[in-house]
């Protein structure tokens, strides 16, 4: 007999995770979340709030500082300071992570490289990056002055 495994592992309550992607700036994250929650439950938000989304997103998403910018029935987006080790001359750590539940498409994006996995509850292996460079569009001399 073959066990039985859980059939909804991105599933957490009333919420079902379809995307995660981690922006990478500096030592912070930018963590952009996509969901879908069930239709009996928006009725609650609707009556009580959204606090308890957010709780069950910050459990999901396992930063245990995640400030929220932005969060609806479908999708939040979420700054974590800190989130990067820095080792000084612009060169930062962005270290393995752990979710606490199935993400079916989890995208990591620094300055120089991005990953995509499908179905995985981990980022796996941490990744090496350069600090963002501000861009100047003017790059000519300024004019002397007399």
């Amino acid at each position: 007999m073959v066990p039985v495994s859980a059939a909804n592992d991105e599933r957490y309550g009333y919420i079902t995770v379809e995307s995660v992607q981690v922006q990478l700036q500096n030592d912070t994250a930018l963590v952009d979340v996509h969901y879908s929650v069930d239709e009996g439950t928006r009725i609650i938000f609707f009556l009580m709030g959204k606090q308890d989304l957010k709780n069950k997103l910050l459990k999901i998403l396992n930063y245990d500082d995640a400030q929220v910018q932005h969060l609806d029935l479908s999708s939040a987006e979420m700054i974590v300071q800190e989130a990067s080790y820095s080792y000084g001359s612009g060169i930062y750590w962005y270290p393995s992570h752990q979710f606490n539940v199935v993400i079916p498409k989890l995208t990591v994006i620094s300055p120089q490289v991005e990953r995509t996995y499908t179905n995985t509850n981990v980022f796996p292996e941490g990744v090496g990056y350069f600090e963002n460079q501000p861009t100047n569009g003017d790059h000519t001399a300024p004019a002397a002055t007399p």
